[in-house]
Parts: structure tokens; sequence; C-alpha cells
């Protein structure tokens, strides 16, 4: 049975429980990381982004804009898989940190969902550019 914790700070949100040490997620899992730094969120994936996980995504990222974050830094480097559904979280996250004023930047994607959000995005510029972390 899948469970979901949430805490507010520092926020953390499974689709599943962790994985033991020397385990690999099962298909279809996402792990959902919240550290924060002043006005600045950073949101560390693990996993996969899917139908079933997006809402969770959603939640978490719509969670930091309520909280009055700023900046949202999204660390890709260790997502498997992310779907349409996972884009158009994505997607639709960005917006509503532009309309508060925030802003919302993807780090480290592995190369074929960089392409899916480069050629998906071609006018968001939701990648964050080469060489900038989310370092606090």
């Amino acid at each position: 049975m899948s469970t979901n914790r949430i805490t507010a700070r520092p926020m953390a949100v499974r689709h599943r429980p962790p994985p033991q040490h020397g385990e690999s997620l099962p298909p279809g899992t996402l792990t959902v990381e919240r550290h924060d730094c002043n006005d600045r969120a950073e949101i560390t994936l693990v996993g996969e982004i899917d139908m079933a996980s997006a809402p969770i995504l959603r939640h978490a990222l719509s969670r930091c804009l309520a909280d009055g974050v700023h900046a949202i830094d999204v660390d890709l480097s260790r997502v498997d898989f992310c779907d349409c559904t996972g884009l158009s979280a994505f997607l639709q996250a960005y917006h509503q940190a532009a309309a508060a004023g925030a802003s919302l930047r993807l780090h480290h994607p592995r190369p074929v969902l960089a392409r899916l959000i480069a050629l998906a995005c071609t006018d968001t510029p939701l990648l964050s550019p080469e060489g900038t972390g989310a370092d606090c």
C-alpha cells in the first residue's frame, strides 16, 4: 500500500517507502525531498514522474509557493522517467511561480528529459543555464 508523508519544512513526500541502502526504487515510484534556505527551496526528485506520481509533484511545487518561497530549484539528476503529465506539472508550476513573482528552474536533467523539455517548452526557460546550481 502506498504511503504519503508530508511535513512542512523540510518537506518529504513519499509516493512509496524509500528504498533501503543498496536497493533501487521500484518502477513507478517518486520521492520528493524539499530543503529550504531563506526564501529558496531545493526540490530533489528521485524515481519516475508519470500519471500516478505527477499529482504529488504538483502538490510539492505549489506548496513551495504557498509557503512564500521565491525561488524553486528542482534537481532532476535522479529522475529515471518523465512522461507528458510530469512535463505538464512542471509547466503549470512554472506559470504559477511567474504569476506569484517567483521562479522555477530545473537542474541536471538526464539527456532524454532535457531534450523532451527543450522540444516541448521552447518558449519557457524551465532549464537552468549550464553551470548554475542551486547552492544556498
